[in-house]
C-alpha cells in the first residue's frame, strides 16, 4: 500500500519534474535537453566554509528542533566524535556508527570545506543524533532503527539546512544556488529512487504472473519507465535508447525493494519540517518522538504514531508542493533578472 501510494502519487505529479528540467534548460541556455543535461551545475558559487563556520550554521539551521534538540547537538558536536578530513589510506565518503550501545556515535567524514561538505556533516549528524536518542530511550533490544526510517532525521536536517541557506542568503544569485541544490536533491532522492522503484515492482510483477526476463526485456521496460518520468514523448528531454541499459548500472536492484525507502524518508522528513516550519511544537516533538523511539515498534506504526501516514498520498504530496515552491521562487528571481 506504501509502495503503491509513493509510485502512483509520483506518476500523477511528472510535470513537476518537467518544470525543472525546463527550468534547467533555461539556465543553461540550451536548444534542446539530453539525459546528460541533468548533471551539470546551472549556476556556480565560490565559497569555502569551515569546519567551525560549518557548526555555527548547523546549529542555527536545527534550531527548529527545539531548544532540547540543540543542547544534545552541540554536547554531541563539541566531543571527538568525528574524523573529519581526509589522509592516506582513508576510505571516502562519509558514515556513521551507531550501532555501538553503550558508547556514543562515530562519525567517518571527508570534509573539503564544500557547501557539499557542509550538507553531508548536518546530514550524518542526523544519523548520529537519531543513534543518540534512539539509545537513551530504548534498552539494547529495540534501539536500533529499520532503514525504512533510517534517513528521516539525516534528510530533515539537510531540509532544514538549505531553508536557512535560502532564507538567509546574500543575493539571488547565492538563493539560485541554494534553490538549484536542493531541486537537485528532490529530482535525484524523490522521482528517481521513484523511477528505480516503478522499474523493479514492473520486473517483479512481471516474474510473479510466469513471464520471463531477459537483457533486452529489461532494457525497453526500464527504457519506457525513464522517457515517461522525463517527458520524452512530450518534447520535454530527449532519451537516448543508450540510456535503456542503466538499470544495470544500479546496485540497489541487487537487494530487493530498497531504494524505494530513499523517496519515503525525504517525503516525511519534508512532511514534518513543513509542519516544524510553521511553528508547529507539536510537530517538534512528534518528529523527536520518531528518533526516540528507534526500533521498539514497526517502523510504519512509528511515524504513523507520529502523524505521519505513509499509505496516504498527502505525505507525498509535501515533496511537490515544496518543489513547486522552490520553483516558483526560481522564476521570480529569473523574471526579476530580465
Amino acid at each position: 500500500e506504501v509502495y503503491r501510494a509513493l509510485i502512483s502519487t509520483v506518476n500523477n505529479n511528472l510535470g513537476s519534474l518537467h518544470r525543472l528540467i525546463s527550468l534547467r534548460q533555461r539556465m543553461l541556455n540550451i536548444d534542446e535537453t539530453h539525459y546528460y543535461d541533468v548533471y551539470p551545475s546551472v549556476i556556480s558559487l565560490d565559497r569555502e566554509y569551515s569546519l567551525e563556520e560549518t557548526k555555527a550554521l548547523t546549529i542555527s539551521a536545527l534550531k527548529p528542533l527545539g531548544e532540547d534538540y540543540i543542547k544534545t547537538f552541540t554536547h554531541a558536536t563539541s566531543q571527538d566524535w568525528m574524523h573529519v578530513y581526509p589522509s592516506p589510506g582513508k576510505r571516502s565518503g562519509a558514515y556513521v556508527m551507531g550501532a555501538a550501545y553503550d558508547t556514543h556515535p562515530y562519525m567517518l567524514l571527508n570534509f573539503d570545506n564544500t557547501l557539499e561538505s557542509v550538507s553531508t556533516y548536518t546530514h550524518e549528524w542526523g544519523h548520529a543524533m537519531h543513534s543518540l536518542l534512539a539509545n537513551q530511550n530504548q534498552p539494547f533490544t529495540k534501539a536500533d532503527y529499520a532503514t525504512f526510517i533510517a534517513e528521516i532525521a539525516s534528510t530533515a536536517n539537510e531540509v532544514l539546512l538549505f531553508d536557512y541557506l535560502r532564507k538567509n542568503a546574500a543575493n539571488d544569485k547565492e538563493r539560485l544556488y541554494y534553490l538549484f541544490k536542493e531541486l537537485a536533491q528532490l529530482r535525484g532522492t524523490f522521482f528517481r529512487q521513484v523511477q528505480f522503484a516503478e522499474f523493479e515492482l514492473a520486473i517483479h510483477e512481471v516474474v510473479e504472473n510466469g513471464g520471463a526476463l531477459s537483457g533486452d526485456k529489461l532494457n525497453v521496460m526500464y527504457g519506457d519507465i525513464l522517457k515517461r518520468y522525463y517527458g520524452h514523448d512530450q518534447g520535454v528531454m530527449n532519451i537516448d535508447d543508450t540510456f535503456a541499459v542503466e538499470w544495470a548500472y544500479i546496485p540497489h536492484f541487487y537487494r530487493n525493494f530498497y531504494v524505494y525507502q530513499y523517496a519515503t524518508s525525504i517525503s516525511a522528513a519534508y512532511f514534518l519540517t513543513d509542519q516544524i516550519l510553521s511553528g508547529g511544537e507539536e510537530a517538534q516533538q512528534q518528529f523527536l518522538n520518531i528518533l526516540r523511539a528507534g526500533g521498539s515498534d514497526y517502523p510504519y506504526k512509528i511515524l504513523l504514531d507520529a502523524g505521519v501516514d505513509m499509505a496516504s498520498p498527502d505525505v507525498y504530496q509535501a515533496v511537490i508542493h515544496r518543489m513547486e515552491a522552490l520553483m516558483d521562487e526560481v522564476e521570480t528571481i529569473l523574471d526579476k533578472q530580465g
